[in-house]
């Protein structure tokens, strides 16, 4: 080895080159000679150049050289220490490694020549290979168990997660070597394995099942989710329910439910699920299909029953009114009445029923009163006017008979107070008992 490294020798000649373009007639000269020297020391062997050595070879031509310049070379004028050596060792380490790397891309017009060739190359391929083959078929098998004999949504779930795994190593796997059995790498490493074009096909068609079974499967809870809302829903709509239209409702939304639970495919697992939550569906719709009934019926009765309350009350507005009158509205009342009177105590709607009754009969009542009060106030008032012309037909003067004249006088008055207010004819009874009655007076005076 020289005296100068080729490192310490480029610097050197870089640095003097600088000074040259300070004087370039003189520097041209002075560059020559500095350069002839400082190859001389590079071509003698023996112990490295020292620092004033190297010094001597320019410091007459080139005072102004560059301190820092003189540093560097005579740092880079040394033999290589042992971290340039690893470095250097390292470099072809990863030389090498990238030739490994590139004899194992999977190009087949790459992998062919070498696999036969020199197979120990591709031990990385194998290695890989071997490992996403494992990886591959035992997560399979997994998502497989998983799906296939899941009890609960869970369990689709983790199955979900095990295929999109099992299928990241299938696609890892080099197709290009379907088929091919690396003898060597096997011969040391133990593997049990043979990759071929059907059991690759073959792996590939089974995760793509389970992602449609998963896809089912997945859906089908869905589909039972909402059901389950559904039919929860109309349950709670049904109790709440305040009148037949708002049970109607309900009970729509129930049957609604029901369709949705049958629509569930049967060879999933929410299917399974499904049809045991629809025998309890339908044993409830069906207890509550009675009891709809009843109360449906009790509905249309007590509307009914409303629909003449509702007549009979306007009827009634503003009396007095005749007894005709008052004999409609007491039929009308009667009529609501025994439409409530046909619900009975087991149907839903009694209570609400025997509510308006106890109102409807408590009407009658008064109905009635009026009606008897309007049939004797005018029986009283016909038979006060009767006997008034007859007391004028028989007695000529009160003089002839006074006893039986004031008599038959005090019977007319007596009829005339009998007369109820609030009747028809109170008004006019009144005016003929102030006539009786001042009759009277004059009678007892005379």
């Amino acid at each position: 080895m020289g005296r100068l490294t080729d490192r310490a020798f480029d610097i050197l000649q870089a640095e003097v080159d600088k000074c040259v373009a300070d004087d370039a007639l003189a520097g041209a000269v002075y560059r020559k000679m500095v350069i002839k020297r400082l190859e001389k020391l590079r071509s003698q062997n023996g112990t490295f150049a020292s620092r004033e050595e190297i010094r001597d070879t320019f410091k007459d031509e080139f005072p102004n050289f560059s301190e820092e310049a003189l540093k560097a070379a005579v740092k880079a004028n040394r033999a290589p220490g042992l971290f340039d050596k690893i470095i250097l060792a390292g470099g072809l380490l990863g030389g090498a490694a990238g030739i490994i790397w590139l004899i194992n891309l999977p190009f087949p017009m790459i992998r062919w020549p070498v696999a036969k060739t020199m197979p120990i190359l591709l031990l990385p391929s194998f290695i890989s290979m071997d490992y996403n083959y494992r990886q591959a078929i035992a997560l399979v098998e997994q998502s497989d168990q998983l799906i296939n004999k899941a009890t609960a949504a869970a369990d689709f779930d983790l199955g979900e997660t095990k295929a999109k795994q099992a299928q990241t190593h299938l696609d890892a796997l080099p197709v290009w070597f379907l088929g091919y059995y690396p003898q060597t790498y096997c011969s040391f490493s133990g593997c049990t394995w043979r990759f071929t074009v059907d059991e690759f096909q073959a792996a590939r068609k089974n995760i793509g099942r389970m992602d449609a079974q998963i896809f089912q499967q997945k859906n089908a809870f869905i589909e039972l989710n909402q059901a389950e809302q559904t039919l929860n829903s109309a349950k709670q709509e049904y109790q709440q329910a305040k009148n037949a239209a708002d049970r109607q409702k309900a009970t729509i939304n129930w049957q609604s439910a029901i369709d949705q639970l049958n629509q569930i495919p049967a060879e999933t697992l929410a299917g399974e699920t499904a049809k045991k939550k629809l025998q309890a569906a339908e044993r409830d719709f069906q207890a509550m299909g009675g009891v709809a009934t009843g109360s449906v019926r009790a509905d249309n009765l007590i509307e009914a029953a409303k629909e003449f309350a509702l007549t009979a009350a306007s009827a009634s507005q503003k009396p007095p009114h005749s007894a005709e009158s008052w004999q409609k509205i007491a039929d009308l009342w009667q009529a609501a009445i025994e439409r409530l009177s046909q619900i009975t105590f087991d149907n839903p709607g009694y209570l609400a029923a025997q509510t308006k009754l106890a109102e409807y009969q408590n009407n009658l009542g008064t109905t009635k009163i009026r009606l008897t009060a309007e049939r004797e106030s005018v029986e009283s008032l016909n038979q006060a006017k009767s006997l008034f012309a007859n007391l004028q037909n028989n007695v000529n003067s009160p003089r002839q008979n006074p006893g039986y004249a004031l008599g038959q006088l005090q019977q007319i008055i007596n009829q005339l107070e009998s007369v109820k207010p609030g009747t028809t004819v109170y008004p006019e009874s009144q005016k003929w008992l102030q006539s009786a009655r001042k009759k009277q007076q004059e009678w007892q005076k005379n």
